[in-house]
């Protein structure tokens, strides 16, 4: 059944999610705050403040209505989460209720604070930084919305991305050096496991819940493929094109605080230092066993994330 689907925030998630929907035969409307980017096949480009409730309404209402509203959005800076999301957080919930459209979210693994152990679905939002309270409260008003009939609520977390599009995420930031023969330096320790997440498995995962009630009501996590050290994915994001091994460094934390005070950004990074000091495991299992989604192969995830180019043929 074709229906409407608005994905508000334009960046690799958000792209993600688009073509997914498309490929799936979906009409869908991509909000931005210019509205403006390269044109996709399918897909309807439009201006929005993602703190605009009424604005999000209407997008979410016109046209007949839309099945499902997306909060694919990225704040402009690493150190702004504090005051940028609460309102955009609101005005998804609100946008939401008037509408009638289930609200999907794509989230992160910070709510769950540091953990010894592989995260879980259903392991509680125990952070106590600013940030991973920041995103534990917005699951917990949309959970509650749900809970009390207001609205329909899902949310899906995944790891660090890799893939195509990414350029702010530990590995795709250090790929271009490394695949010119350099080494490159990680803020991430590069012999402890992490998980990375595949964006387009992240939006293959938004696209699903969305459209299957079984999903509404909880937390997913993206199909994500089985920890690796960051300096085991570097070296095979380069094998994925012919390229030999380079030197992974990781950077020292006293040089992250040095650095913190006098970059803004930086210093953010101190609230989840943990994340690059211990192994960052997660279990997508629930969703491959529930859903049926399982992750990108990894042999994929380095070729797209090496050439920065969308393979939708990787997909299954």
């Amino acid at each position: 059944m074709t229906r409407r689907h608005v994905v508000v925030g334009a960046g690799p998630v958000g792209l993600a999610t688009a073509r997914e929907l498309v490929a799936a035969g979906h009409e869908v409307v991509l909000a931005s705050r210019s509205g403006t980017g390269p044109e996709l096949a399918g897909v309807q480009r439009v201006a929005a403040d993602a703190a605009d409730a009424g604005r999000l309404t209407q997008l979410a209402t016109a046209d007949g209505g839309a099945h499902a509203l997306y909060n694919c959005i990225n704040p402009p800076s690493y150190d702004v989460w504090s005051t940028y999301w609460p309102p955009v957080a609101a005005a998804f919930l609100e946008a939401a209720e008037r509408s009638g459209a289930v609200l999907v979210t794509a989230s992160c693994l910070y709510g769950y604070g540091p953990v010894e152990v592989p995260m879980v679905e259903g392991m509680p939002d125990a952070a106590e930084g600013t940030k991973g309270r920041l995103r534990a409260q917005m699951w917990a008003d949309a959970l509650a919305a749900h809970e009390a009939g207001r609205i329909r609520a899902v949310e899906v977390r995944g790891s660090d991305y890799m893939g195509a599009g990414i350029t702010s995420a530990h590995v795709p930031m250090a790929t271009p050096r490394a695949l010119t023969g350099k080494a490159v330096w990680l803020v991430v320790r590069p012999d402890q496991p992490h998980a990375f997440t595949d964006v387009r498995d992240m939006g293959r995962a938004l696209a699903a819940v969305a459209t299957d009630e079984r999903a509404w009501g909880r937390v997913w996590h993206a199909p994500t493929n089985q920890a690796v050290t960051p300096r085991q994915a570097v070296a095979d994001v380069c094998a994925s094109v012919g390229r030999p091994p380079v030197t992974v460094h990781g950077v020292p934390r006293w040089v992250l605080h040095a650095v913190g005070w006098f970059s803004p950004v930086m210093r953010e990074l101190r609230e989840t230092a943990y994340q690059f000091e211990r192994p960052y495991v997660l279990d997508s299992s629930a969703i491959t066993r529930e859903l049926g989604l399982a992750p990108t192969p990894w042999a994929d995830v380095c070729r797209a994330t090496a050439t920065n180019e969308v393979d939708t043929a990787a997909l299954r």
